[in-house]
């Protein structure tokens, strides 16, 4: 009896196999001649031009040019179809909805930032309803909000809406699994409907994911920065907020809720012990060591002209200028900043015990190297366990650049399946 496509070891499952190998190494390496994907595959010269003429027929690689530098005529450079297809990614701010679109190589071809005014201060109570899909029929403003950020992306691209596979969209909190409500993030209104994400999946013609921002920022980091190749670490993340991420095994760890490595809740010795978390949307932690808390520490410690703004743009600004200075109150702060970290960061490496921990942030990376020293040794004094710290890798749009590489890990997933 003939296997089904699905069966391991016939023809068809193997061929998909060295397709696949074949693309994931195009992805790697950019254009490769047939002799070179041989090699690197260990196929044979006929096999390996077997399987470009079946991916060419597919049109899943494309000829590029030919190789230079050799004598005799030059060998054609095959590569991934860039438009084969392409995915979107949305990072959601109180502020503003950040949208960008990929093609399947990871390229971004089109990127439109949305601003979201009128947005109400995280005390202020939504008016009743107001999350709701409009008594009227028409859609609420976080589904308008996204559509039109999405169509500008989109636009930028010069693709039709019709040309993104799927997109993931980023966002403080976590959409609790069992109920489809967000949690964690009260200062995000309008996203807490018990409708929403029926209502965006309505308003929307292809697959939708979404995920936490600071577990997009780990999943960008262990694709393309600083967690490259490592199965457990924790990315601590401290910007407009202060959480993080956790990988055990390879795989992002979300908890019962999704609310894993929401660390700003912790309660940390050094800080007031804070109740009812939740309405008040911070803890211990985030009081401690939070960006809000670097402009009053350096009032605090003598520093003079701390800029005004919001708390992660002065917090990065303070501690880029701190790192400049290796004494004076400036050097105070980055030490004292750095014992705050340490405090709760310690909590988290004393139960998991992870090989790395990734800073990531505006107000970590602003500190660079004399920060990370100083919080290496603050964690060495705190904790049994000493893991490597190192500097996110991913400094530009991490959250939307892990969102993306979400997105297209799994439309890489489905179009380049040639077993079907």
């Amino acid at each position: 009896m003939a296997g089904s496509a699905g069966t391991p070891g016939t023809p068809r499952v193997l061929r998909a196999m060295n397709d696949r190998a074949a693309l994931d190494l195009l992805l790697e390496h950019g254009p490769l001649s047939r002799t070179r994907i041989g090699k690197l595959t260990g196929l044979s010269k006929p096999t390996a031009s077997q399987l470009l003429a079946r991916l060419e027929a597919a049109g899943l690689v494309r000829v590029t040019g030919t190789s230079e530098g050799r004598p005799g005529p030059g060998a054609q450079l095959y590569a991934v179809d860039p438009a084969v297809a392409h995915a979107a990614a949305l990072d959601v701010t109180p502020g503003r909805i950040l949208a960008a679109v990929s093609d399947i190589t990871g390229k971004t071809v089109g990127l439109h930032e949305l601003p979201t005014p009128g947005r109400r201060t995280p005390r202020s109570p939504a008016p009743e309803g107001s999350a709701a899909p409009g008594r009227s029929g028409r859609p609420s403003p976080v589904v308008r909000q996204v559509t039109d950020a999405l169509d500008g992306a989109v636009k930028a691209a010069g693709l039709p809406l019709s040309a993104v596979h799927r997109v993931v969209i980023g966002t403080p909190g976590a959409f609790d699994p069992n109920t489809g409500r967000l949690r964690y993030a009260s200062h995000l209104p309008g996203w807490h409907s018990p409708t929403l994400l029926d209502e965006l999946a309505a308003a929307l013609p292809m697959p939708v994911e979404y995920e936490n921002d600071v577990n997009l920022v780990a999943l960008a980091e262990q694709r393309l920065g600083a967690a490259k190749g490592h199965d457990d670490f924790v990315l601590l993340w401290n910007q407009d907020g202060l959480g993080a991420a956790l990988v055990l095994g390879g795989r992002l760890h979300r908890g019962w809720t999704g609310g894993a490595g929401e660390v700003g809740f912790l309660p940390v010795p050094g800080a007031p012990l804070v109740r009812q978390v939740t309405r008040a949307n911070s803890g211990g932690y985030q009081e401690l060591a939070g960006s809000q808390a670097l402009p009053r520490l350096a009032r605090e410690l003598g520093i003079e002209d701390v800029p005004t703004g919001p708390h992660a743009e002065v917090a990065a600004a303070l501690l880029a200028r701190a790192a400049d200075h290796p004494t004076g109150p400036h050097r105070a702060l980055l030490t004292t900043y750095a014992t705050r970290l340490a405090t709760g960061l310690a909590a988290l490496v004393s139960v998991l015990d992870p090989e790395l921990v990734v800073l990531s942030g505006t107000s970590l990376t602003a500190g660079g190297e004399p920060l990370r020293t100083l919080l290496q040794a603050e964690l060495e004094e705190l904790a049994a366990s000493r893991p490597r710290l190192a500097l996110g890798g991913v400094p530009e749009h991490p959250v939307l650049r892990g969102a993306l590489e979400s997105a297209l890990a799994t439309t890489r997933d489905e179009v380049f399946d040639t077993s079907r």
